[in-house]
């Protein structure tokens, strides 16, 4: 069944990096905004006659909280007709059509393995409300490792939240990764180069050292991959090359 369109009013905007906003969308209709952590919503803008031309979906940013607004984290595309018009339109008070939640791609149940979130950019939206929902709910789960990777420092995002989350809940592990800069003075938790080569360190680490390189060595886990198309491609090439099956891998594609 297809969803309605709805309408949001626009009541808080935040310039989180010099081209990567956060736009928090209050539904006033409703009291309580329900969906699952990893959906989106599919906004409706003006930019074209043509329906398929004038949607673009985002990744809900937060957690469902009970409350009728939810975030959403945009990044300004070169070119791109939607952002373009998002970053030189919308200000706070106006109103965005939308539909959703949607999308499937949610969180396990039960969470009986290590659970791998990797992503690039804005990719991190569905990661940190499924964080979020598990520690604030107690979801029993295993180790949790999200992996970030974008291109400098400043491209950053939700890194002070995500770093104090992990120094609170043990079994988390947030890991950035910056392609094209060496941070001076950072901790051991923060790296350099691509998200590739931190999930097969980690994993290989928890394979047992006795044992040959085969699917009944490795130790159980989810992979769930959102980003860019090259990205999540090689990724999926390299979580097979390790041992995984094709079913453990889940991604949502940007781009």
């Amino acid at each position: 069944m297809i969803q309605p369109w709805q309408t949001g009013k626009v009541i808080r905007i935040v310039n989180e990096t010099n081209n990567t906003r956060r736009y928090w969308i209050e539904i006033p209709e409703v009291s309580s905004f329900e969906f699952e952590p990893g959906q989106f919503v599919t906004l409706d803008l003006p930019i074209s006659d043509k329906p398929a031309k004038r949607q673009r979906s985002y990744s809900i940013a937060s957690w469902p909280d009970g409350s009728n607004v939810f975030e959403l984290v945009i990044v300004l595309l070169e070119g791109g007709a939607g952002t373009t018009w998002l970053f030189n339109e919308i200000k706070e008070g106006d109103s965005l059509t939308f539909r959703g939640p949607l999308g499937k791609f949610t969180l396990p149940e039960p969470i009986d393995r290590d659970l791998f979130f990797i992503c690039t950019g804005t990719g991190i939206a569905p990661f940190r409300s499924m964080a979020h929902h598990i520690f604030n709910h107690n979801i029993n789960h295993q180790n949790i490792y999200l992996i970030f990777g974008c291109r400098k420092l400043t491209d950053g995002l939700y890194g002070q939240e995500l770093k104090e989350l992990s120094e609170k809940v043990t079994s988390f592990q947030y890991i950035p990764t910056y392609s094209r800069e060496v941070p001076e003075n950072h901790d051991h938790l923060i790296r350099t180069g691509y998200v590739h080569a931190i999930y097969e360190e980690i994993c290989r680490s928890n394979r047992p050292q006795s044992v040959t390189a085969d699917a009944n060595s490795l130790k159980p886990a989810y992979f769930y991959l959102c980003g860019w198309k090259n990205m999540i491609d090689e990724a999926k090439v390299r979580i097979q090359a390790l041992g995984y099956d094709r079913k453990v891998i889940h991604q949502e594609l940007y781009g």
